[in-house]
């Protein structure tokens, strides 16, 4: 069923005290204010060189017959629906990762450019699962890779929970369709994951190394690349994951399908 955002005056305001949306709060003035953000507060928050800008999604837009993904790579316009919740999150995400977002533009438009504006190849949908769900986790414990292999959800999240706290493992939340799916309290939100180990010191430099990957071509080619992963079960998130029944019968985890395995993580060296 297809996820319906709440109206702006309809939202719980202490869904934005919880993560993912309590690491967003440079931008409170755009999500908690009762009215919306215009177009003109959105491009004022790129930096000077930036090459693209925000405009509304109208009919005369439009008429220009560019694909979505086109229309960014040739023109530097993206299209962006006025009082929006899901695009709102989208700017905000363009905004914080542009190496990501540009990155994810340049392969989208090559796919465009092959197969036309109506087909998807398989890596333009690995890309598209990582732009709306995507995270970016980073594993220095090797054996909580195990865990998350064999979706030991129990031992990933409550075993281990301390690894979540003392820097073993960590991510970066780019899907703006996971920010969005944040204003209800309570939804179990899981996302799909882009994994690096090594000793990864800075959030920065993982999210470059993957931005440097996939405007090469190098990863997102098969939407079978990305592991799930069930962020409602990390300590602090609002789902009552705070006592060990939720890691035992929650929804949102799900076993492991017979002959599904998932690639070695990346590495930066």
């Amino acid at each position: 069923m297809r996820y319906i955002a709440p109206a702006r005056e309809a939202v719980d305001p202490s869904v934005f005290g919880f993560a993912p949306l309590h690491d967003w709060g440079e931008y409170n003035g755009w999500l908690c204010n009762a009215r919306w953000p215009l177009m003109d507060e959105l491009n004022a928050r790129w930096p000077q060189h930036a090459s693209e800008r925000f405009v509304a999604q109208t009919y005369e837009l439009l008429q220009d017959g560019l694909h979505y993904e086109e229309r960014i790579a040739q023109r530097g316009l993206i299209a962006t629906r006025e009082e929006n919740w899901h695009d709102l999150f989208n700017a905000m995400i363009w905004l914080r990762y542009p190496s990501l977002k540009r990155a994810l533009n340049k392969q989208q438009a090559i796919g465009v450019a092959k197969l036309g504006r109506r087909e998807r190849s398989r890596p333009q949908c690995a890309q598209t699962h990582f732009d709306e769900a995507g995270v970016v986790v980073m594993v220095r414990d090797p054996a909580l890779l195990t865990l998350w292999d064999a979706h030991d959800w129990h031992g990933l999240f409550w075993r281990c929970r301390h690894a979540w706290q003392d820097g073993s493992i960590a991510l970066e939340v780019f899907g703006h369709a996971l920010l969005e799916h944040a204003l209800t309290p309570g939804k179990l939100l899981v996302g799909k994951a882009l994994v690096l180990s090594d000793n990864v010191a800075d959030p920065e430099h993982a999210i470059a190394h993957c931005a440097e990957w996939i405007a090469e071509g190098r990863v997102l080619r098969d939407p079978q690349e990305l592991r799930p992963l069930p962020l409602s079960g990390i300590p602090g998130w609002p789902a009552g994951n705070n006592v060990e029944t939720f890691h035992l019968t929650t929804a949102c985890y799900q076993p492991l399908r017979e002959g599904r395995h998932y690639p070695a993580p990346l590495r930066m060296s």
